[in-house]
């Protein structure tokens, strides 16, 4: 069996001499495994740098089996973060999310175009990245089945003045809804219902990461990797953000 496709490199598992498993995130055939013979060598340069783009060509004689990769540098955008720690920490977070979140070979065709225009926006130094990654986490959930509903409230109803989510159900609360419970519910960031607000201020960045990180490592993580937590690379995100915060 054979196949042909661009991929997002996720990752780099060295291999015996030379060789490594590459994880890569495609649309056609979503996170997809392959063994790529001398990936670790010094011929290869930076064509397998996390990060990536390569178009990539899969043969095995099975389709359940790992496979070979060949590979061809398409870009290399990791390189343009390297001055800059707070992006470097966001670009290594989305990789290792996506790595953890998804099923291999499960095509999850959003998750792959929000991965896609997030590392767009990383390597072309938008301001706004932050709050992008903070969407595409929101529609992570919603891809995987575990959407937040903010639509309403949940006790009142009504679509207006909404500012928390209900850590049980997933739901929008109002201010005036969340009445003693308030301490209990989640921040809700305006600008994650508003896709055209204004550029956020770090302290409702960091109250949307950790409201889709709660979600993510209630649903998510543990159902993929067995134990609690988010990846190290996605809690260094949220501490390199605690620091830009102070």
């Amino acid at each position: 069996m054979e196949w042909s496709e661009e991929g997002i490199l996720l990752s780099v598992r060295p291999h015996g001499e030379g060789a490594a498993v590459l994880s890569l995130m495609t649309r056609g055939h979503g996170r997809h495994h392959g063994l790529a013979k001398g990936a670790t060598s010094r011929s290869a340069g930076g064509r397998y740098q996390p990060g990536n783009r390569l178009l990539v060509t899969w043969r095995g004689r099975l389709s359940e089996h790992l496979g070979h990769f060949t590979c061809e540098l398409v870009d290399c955008p990791m390189a343009r973060l390297l001055e800059d720690a707070l992006r470097l920490a966001g670009m290594t977070a989305a990789l290792a999310v996506t790595e953890t979140a998804l099923p291999e070979r499960e095509p999850h065709v959003a998750v792959h175009d929000g991965l896609e225009g997030l590392i767009h926006r990383l390597a072309a130094g938008d301001p706004g990245w932050l709050a992008h990654y903070a969407r595409w986490e929101l529609a992570l959930l919603a891809e995987l089945g575990y959407g937040l509903d903010l639509a309403n409230c949940a006790v009142t109803g009504e679509r207006d003045g909404l500012a928390y989510v209900s850590p049980k159900t997933g739901r929008a609360v109002s201010a005036a809804g969340a009445g003693q419970w308030r301490e209990r519910l989640l921040p809700l960031p305006a600008f994650l219902l508003c896709p055209d607000a204004a550029e956020p201020d770090p302290a409702a960045l960091g109250d949307a990461l950790a409201l889709t990180g709660y979600f993510l490592e209630r649903h998510v993580f543990p159902t993929r990797t067995g134990r609690p937590g988010a990846p190290p690379a996605r809690e260094r995100l949220v501490q390199r953000l605690g620091r830009f915060r102070a």
